[in-house]
């Protein structure tokens, strides 16, 4: 399986603001040696609970965090984002076709007509027929919204997706109609996930391998099943024994 992500030794860390006295804050460690690697067409889980590092590791590897040492290595373009919050990823501004069109103009090569046909074919690709493409994201349900938001993340053939919790906010009907819309995408232009969660449950459902993280570091990594039924380390039997 040919990697599409490969993360070597990371050490991230942040600074606490400057004090009164102008003097730089203190400097903290968030991941700890962090190494893993994605291949091409998988789905891979990232659990633990909050404060564990999950969102700093995403961040990361999206380039939002400059301060850390480590190697990641993107074996095709950077990866896209799918967010938590399907209220707060769209802009209130844009109609759904604009936000859709914005990530096809920064990428290139796209006439205007060509782009009018992608945002359509997207639009169709996560259920949502061409007319959603005049409407503005407050007419739209939580469900609808993120739909938007993957087929944005999605519209550019994406190598990668990193999804940060992408159904918590959502109920859980609507929850199994996005995880079964991954899939598909999925399955349609060959993608990678990087699915975060702290639901253990829906990671089982999706996800074909599982990394467990713990203070930064990833303490146990294993295929979904072997993990699931035969689990090493405390925190990852913690985890489980609470999901039941």
């Amino acid at each position: 399986m040919e990697p599409v992500l490969e993360v070597r030794n990371l050490n991230t860390y942040y600074t606490e603001g400057r004090s009164l006295f102008g003097q730089k804050g203190r400097r903290h460690q968030v991941l700890k040696d962090v190494s893993f690697t994605i291949g091409q067409g998988e789905i891979v889980g990232l659990v633990g609970e909050s404060g564990s590092g999950k969102t700093t590791l995403a961040r990361t590897i999206l380039g939002f965090v400059n301060d850390y040492e480590g190697q990641i290595i993107h074996h095709s373009d950077r990866p896209q984002m799918v967010f938590q919050d399907p209220f707060g990823s769209l802009n209130p501004s844009f109609t759904i076709g604009k936000i859709l069109e914005e990530p096809l103009i920064i990428k290139g090569g796209y006439t205007a007509a060509q782009r009018k046909d992608e945002v359509y074919e997207m639009l169709r690709q996560v259920g949502l027929d061409e007319s959603y493409a005049e409407r503005m994201p407050n007419e739209l349900s939580g469900g609808q919204r993120q739909r938007v938001s993957i087929a944005s993340a999605v519209i550019t053939k994406p190598k990668l997706v990193i999804a940060d919790e992408p159904v918590s906010a959502l109920d859980v009907t609507i929850q199994a109609q996005i995880l079964r819309l991954l899939v598909d995408l999925k399955k349609k232009y060959d993608l990678s996930y990087l699915f975060i969660s702290h639901d253990l449950n829906v990671v089982y459902q999706i996800c074909s391998r599982v990394l467990v993280m713990e203070g930064g570091s990833i303490v146990e990594q294993n295929d979904t099943d072997e993990l699931f039924k035969n689990p090493r380390h405390p925190y990852t039997k913690a985890l489980l024994k609470a999901a039941e």
